[in-house]
């Protein structure tokens, strides 16, 4: 018999589980497919495990500077026990996904591990919808619901030419299951992921060579955020070339086990040789092989179509996270998963707005931001007045030594309204939230500059950076 159920949700990552946990707080019978473990890439394959390798990383580097606090090491005796700091991602993975387990288990959740793909109609159901999973044991059970949630996420993307072999060339799920560091590495990508591997990597001392085919990093982020990061790693170490065409099909493995690779620069050819090839240039969505043929659900160059609910063109099927595109983030995808329940259950939500959703760099400096960067504001037509504020100025940066970067913020200068907030510095991926709830509530400079931020704090920042759009900042 098949398993009934008011809403099943495919996939168990970020935006999976808290559909399925919102839809069983409404009181619906839940079934939630999972062809690997739960939490999804997030758990396992990005957020948390190299937010866990970062961490070793600070730690690392802050031993190794801690003569600057007047603590005395001997660098020759520290070393890096690479093997701990893996064993340490895996029990912090394990620990949260103990963790998600009981969290299914409170709410009810009917939890199947399997290989699920979406069929037409059946002698289950008059419309397409249902699921067909494959179980471990090969097995076949077949779930049916009055509305389908799909969340299968992304992948990594290769560059056409590039053939990922897990040990010359890599993804960044490959990257994470290193047995030991080499000791240099060419990354290809200057977006998020390609920065944060490069800041570890440097930091666990590995010779590292970002490149990146655009003409700056993290092009998705504010040109002065991206400048001060390019500077700051290149300070650190990194070699970072922007305007570089890969040459893909250059890629030779060497005799002595490096790669190397050419690439085209606007000052001429390169040659770039390392231990290794790190390949970050972004993620596609997981839409094929889940059966979409056998419905009309649209997809747009690999990626779901859906409105700003998360429904699809079939109207008791919804997408949500990664395989929708748009900003692939857990959090972003956690809200999508809400948005479609609530949606579902015939309230009115919000429709889901990008452009409200913060975004973090966990690099060193961090970087966060929300809304429009200040080129962005400019192209929109907006008549946009900037307040900035360098972390130099404010005393709790100073105390913690970390002193780099600046708090930017763009508003309107007709309206007054905050347009984009970006920071780069100490524990910005924790400070934005601040500017993402003011942006919420349509909170203007002068408001969120005249609450009382605490002293001393990094906070301090944000709120300078507020009355700086009005030339009334205190301490710069």
């Amino acid at each position: 018999m098949a398993i009934q159920v008011d809403i099943a949700v495919l996939g168990g990552g970020p935006g999976g589980y808290t559909a399925a946990i919102r839809a069983a707080q409404a009181g619906k019978k839940v079934a939630l497919i999972e062809r690997d473990k739960l939490g999804g890439t997030c758990l396992h394959q990005g957020c948390i495990p190299s937010k866990s390798l970062l961490r070793s990383a600070e730690v690392y580097r802050t031993i190794l500077t801690s003569a600057q606090y007047g603590i005395n090491v001997n660098s020759d005796e520290v070393s890096l026990d690479f093997d701990r700091v893996q064993e340490r991602k895996r029990e912090t993975v394990d620990q949260l996904y103990r963790g998600l387990q009981s969290l299914m288990k409170k709410h009810g959740i009917t939890v199947i591990q399997g290989k699920g793909r979406v069929i037409g109609p059946s002698i289950f159901s008059p419309r397409s919808g249902s699921l067909a999973v494959e179980l471990a044991d090969g097995e076949m059970e077949s779930v049916v619901s009055t509305n389908l949630i799909i969340a299968t996420g992304s992948r990594p993307r290769l560059l056409p030419g590039l053939k990922r072999d897990g040990i010359h060339i890599l993804t960044s799920d490959d990257a994470l299951e290193l047995d030991k560091l080499p000791t240099s590495i060419l990354i290809v990508g200057g977006g998020v992921i390609g920065v944060e591997w490069a800041s570890l990597l440097q930091d666990f001392g590995v010779e590292v060579t970002l490149i990146e085919a655009g003409s700056r990093l993290i092009p998705g982020e504010d040109a002065e955020v991206s400048a001060a990061l390019a500077r700051s790693l290149g300070r650190r170490g990194v070699r970072v070339l922007t305007s570089v065409e890969l040459q893909s099909q250059t890629c030779e493995i060497q005799e002595s086990g490096g790669v190397s690779v050419k690439g085209v620069t606007p000052d001429g050819d390169v040659t770039l040789v390392a231990e290794k090839m790190l390949v970050c240039v972004g993620r596609e969505g997981n839409a094929d092989g889940i059966g979409l043929e056998n419905t009309d659900v649209r997809t747009n160059h690999g990626f779901i179509v859906t409105n700003e609910f998360g429904q699809t063109t079939e109207p008791h099927i919804y997408a949500i996270g990664d395989v929708v595109g748009g900003i692939q983030l857990a959090h972003a995808a956690a809200h999508e998963g809400l948005v479609a329940v609530d949606h579902i259950m015939g309230a009115k939500p919000a429709a889901v707005d990008h452009h409200l959703i913060p975004k973090c760099i966990y690099s060193s400096p961090e970087v966060a931001s929300y809304g429009y960067t200040e080129d962005a504001a400019r192209t929109r037509g907006y008549d946009i007045k900037v307040g900035k504020i360098p972390f130099q100025a404010i005393g709790k940066a100073i105390v913690l030594g970390e002193q780099e970067g600046f708090a930017k913020v763009i508003a309107d200068r007709k309206s007054g309204d905050i347009l984009g907030v970006h920071l780069i510095g100490p524990h910005a991926t924790d400070l934005i939230s601040e500017a993402a709830l003011a942006g919420w509530l349509n909170a203007t400079p002068w408001e969120v500059g005249a609450m009382i931020h605490p002293h001393p704090t990094l906070s301090e920042a944000l709120g300078e950076a507020m009355l700086a759009v009005d030339g009334k900042a205190i301490v710069y």
